[in-house]
This record gives C-alpha cells, sequence and structure tokens, in this order.
C-alpha cells in the first residue's frame, strides 16, 4: 500500500496494490501492519459502515466531539467526491478541506483521522461506500458542519458533474456554519 500526502497533515489517501486480470481482480483492502506501515499509526478498527446511495446524494459533514472517529474509507461500486475538513484549532489547516474521488475502479482509499469533518456527495448512479472506524458511532456526541458553509468554501464539483441540488438528509440540513461550531483544540 502505497500513502499520499494531502494539503490537510494526517489526511492521506492510500493507494493498494491491485492484482488484475481478464479474470477481473484481486486486491488486500485492509492489512494491519500495511496500514500501520503506510499511515505511521497502529489504529484499532472498532466499526465497520457499509452506505448505499444514489446519484447527487450528499452525506455529511459528520464529527463526533467524544469519541472521534478517525475513518479509513473506500468504494466497492460507483464514484464519490470525498471530502474532509480540518477542526483542529492547533492546525495550521483549521478551517480548510480536501476532496479527492473515490471509485470502484482506481480503489482509492482516504484517511481521515480524528478531529475532522467528513462527508462524500454521490457522482455515479449509485454507490456502496464503506468505511472502517477507531470509535463506536455516538449520536449524543455527533455533530454536523453545513456542507455548504462558504467560510469552509467546499467546491462538491456539482455543476461540474450534471448534479442541481444535491440530496441531503433533514439532519444535515441543520448543520452549522464552521464559525458556530463546537470544534477540537
Amino acid at each position: 500500500m502505497q500513502a499520499f500526502p494531502t494539503a490537510i497533515a494526517g489526511v492521506l489517501v492510500l493507494k493498494p496494490r491491485v492484482f488484475g486480470d481478464v479474470r477481473g481482480f484481486f486486491m488486500e483492502s485492509y492489512n494491519r501492519r500495511g496500514f500501520a506501515a503506510a499511515v505511521g499509526l497502529n489504529a484499532e478498527f472498532v466499526q465497520d459502515n457499509h452506505s448505499h446511495s444514489a446519484r447527487g446524494v450528499l452525506r455529511g459533514l459528520h464529527y463526533q466531539v467524544r469519541q472521534p472517529q478517525g475513518k479509513l474509507v473506500r468504494v466497492v461500486r460507483g464514484a464519490v467526491f470525498d471530502v474532509a475538513v480540518d477542526l483542529r484549532k492547533s492546525s495550521p489547516t483549521f478551517g480548510r478541506w480536501v476532496g479527492v474521488e473515490l471509485t470502484d475502479e482506481n480503489h482509492l482509499q482516504l484517511w481521515v483521522p480524528p478531529g475532522l469533518a467528513h462527508g462524500f456527495v454521490v457522482l455515479s448512479e449509485s454507490a456502496d461506500f464503506l468505511y472502517k472506524a477507531t470509535d463506536y458511532y455516538a449520536p449524543e456526541h455527533e455533530r454536523c458542519i453545513a456542507w455548504d458553509d462558504p467560510t469552509v468554501g467546499i467546491d462538491w464539483q456539482l455543476a461540474a458533474r450534471g448534479i442541481g441540488e444535491p440530496l441531503v438528509s433533514s439532519k444535515d440540513r441543520l448543520g452549522l456554519p464552521l464559525a458556530q461550531a463546537e470544534v477540537f483544540d
């Protein structure tokens, strides 16, 4: 597995080794030793999640103020534009975002460490999105940043992808602007 840094410290694009031929492909999507070597930390994952969404669905930007989760995310069917926003006040990139297209063809994964908000928009007809989490889901500690907060300024690439207004849950429509959100020290 190869790791590529992004503009936010700790957020990494991971590229697993994929062995393909006319029959299809094989890849090791997670190996604890390989992940530790690539990322530089020995994370313990306690929960796996699977999300199935239709084109234009936008999920996020989610995080937990207590029991913060590190997330290793990937797409097994379809394509998404995946985004992480730095919510660590002590970070030089506080309030900035990075985005990467994850698809079932490029096999890329994104490591989103604790202290960041995470979200994605589905670019394909539908997408199956998997993520491993380093802590358990705790709804009482979950928070949401507004996906369209102009101070964060995420370019979701909606118009370029032929997506009008994204489909957002009622919970995500209540996301707060970064200036009003509870963040990390």
